[in-house]
């Protein structure tokens, strides 16, 4: 309507201008309620008045608003007793996932065997029957059961072909390796020198605390005999706490980590370390002015520094913000194995399970990319809208 008024006053000449300059005086009420609402709505989309409310209301926010201060003292003492019973249902929910975690034992063991199959048949130990590799993708299911008997004599055909080519690979070759390379979180962390180690990887175990015992969890890696080190075994094992800070019950949120063990120390072939690297500086004396190369071992890049994790958490529970963000991130991988990787890995093998959590961030993009849109045609219909005012570059300078 806004657009329709502005074009028609611009038409009018002067004689109407001031009939509708009466007739706006005469309105009062509900026109000025308009008007408000009007000035509110380009308030709202001019960016520079959102980020000076946000700054205020980031300003506000963890402060207390001056109403519990204002409350009678009765009404005080009523309102800690609500927070002693919260701090009761805290103590109830740590109990809670300290059951969890006796859940998570008691299955894990029955999880166990399939698992033990799976690293099986990875390393050649086992070779599955027909019956057990027989699978339907989604397209066999709409055939009809002659053209599926064709379509297996073929592919059988083809396999043999195969075979008969080239020599017969023992199990599924660079299973773990693969599933590092598939998943961003895990080959973030790999350099290149790390995957000819990382072939010998056989398997992945999560092994938990005992019966009574803290609560804890172990990644346990089973390699090969290899060429890179002696060890058959790498393990590492996160300690974790289940119980309300006594200074502060009201952050308990689930199970903390309070540290991360690498219970081993990799036995590294002379040579073959890749968490180190050789490097060579050229020195000049400062009186001959001759120069001399000077050779040091410097820490390198590599996935295996995940067995060497940060120091516990202090006593005092305080980190500086490098420490702190070094140990989210520990536990982030830690965690993601032992919840996702270890119990899905052929998933992710496959990129299946890739492609499922592709689809969850997918959504949430469609969602904020037709907000964003939303937002851009709004501002594109006002008319009074100029970008030059609210310091937003035009679309066509806008970095892609």
């Amino acid at each position: 309507m806004a657009d329709i008024d502005n074009k028609d006053q611009a038409e009018m000449d002067p004689a109407d201008m001031e009939d509708v300059e009466d007739v706006e005086e005469e309105e009062t009420g509900e026109d000025e309620n308009s008007k408000a609402r009007q000035l509110t709505v380009q308030m709202m989309q001019n960016p520079q008045i959102l980020a000076a409310l946000q700054e205020r209301l980031d300003g506000l926010n963890g402060s207390p608003s001056g109403y519990m201060e204002s409350l009678p003292k009765v009404v005080k003492r009523r309102v800690n007793a609500l927070k002693n019973l919260q701090v009761k249902c805290a103590h109830i929910e740590a109990k809670f996932y300290e059951e969890v975690h006796e859940l998570e034992r008691k299955y894990a063991a029955l999880y166990q065997p399939l698992f033990d199959k799976r690293s099986e048949i990875v390393t050649a130990a086992y070779e599955p029957t027909d019956e057990e590799c027989e699978w339907k993708t989604d397209e066999e299911e709409e055939l009809t059961v002659s053209k599926q008997d064709e379509m297996k004599e073929k592919a059988k055909l083809e396999e043999e072909k195969k075979d008969e080519e080239k020599e017969n690979p023992k199990g599924i070759p660079e299973f773990w390796l693969t599933v590092f390379k598939n998943v961003d979180l895990l080959s973030d962390m790999l350099q290149e020198h790390d995957e000819p180690v990382l072939k010998h990887l056989q398997d992945i175990k999560v092994k938990f605390s005992d019966p009574g015992q803290p609560m804890s969890f172990t990644l346990e890696f089973h390699f090969e005999p290899n060429e890179f080190f002696t060890n058959t075994v790498l393990s590492k094992t996160y300690k974790m706490r289940s119980e309300p800070d006594e200074s502060d019950p009201f952050s308990f949120d689930g199970p903390e980590i309070m540290s991360c063990v690498g219970r081993c120390t990799i036995d590294w072939t002379k040579g073959k370390n890749v968490t180190l690297k050789t490097i060579k500086k050229k020195q000049k004396h400062k009186g001959r002015g001759t120069v001399r190369t000077v050779t040091k071992t410097v820490p390198n890049d590599s996935f295996f520094n995940f067995f060497t994790p940060p120091e516990a958490v202090p006593e005092n529970g305080e980190l500086d913000e490098d420490s702190e963000a070094i140990l989210a991130a520990d536990f982030e991988i830690g965690h993601f194995i032992r919840e996702r990787i270890v119990p899905r890995a052929v998933l992710y093998f496959t990129g299946e399970a890739i492609e499922d959590d592709d689809d969850d961030y997918d959504e949430e993009g469609e969602e904020a990319d037709d907000e964003e849109g939303e937002e851009e045609a709004d501002e594109e219909n006002d008319p009074d809208y100029d970008p030059k005012k609210d310091g937003t570059p035009p679309a066509e300078c806008r970095q892609q």
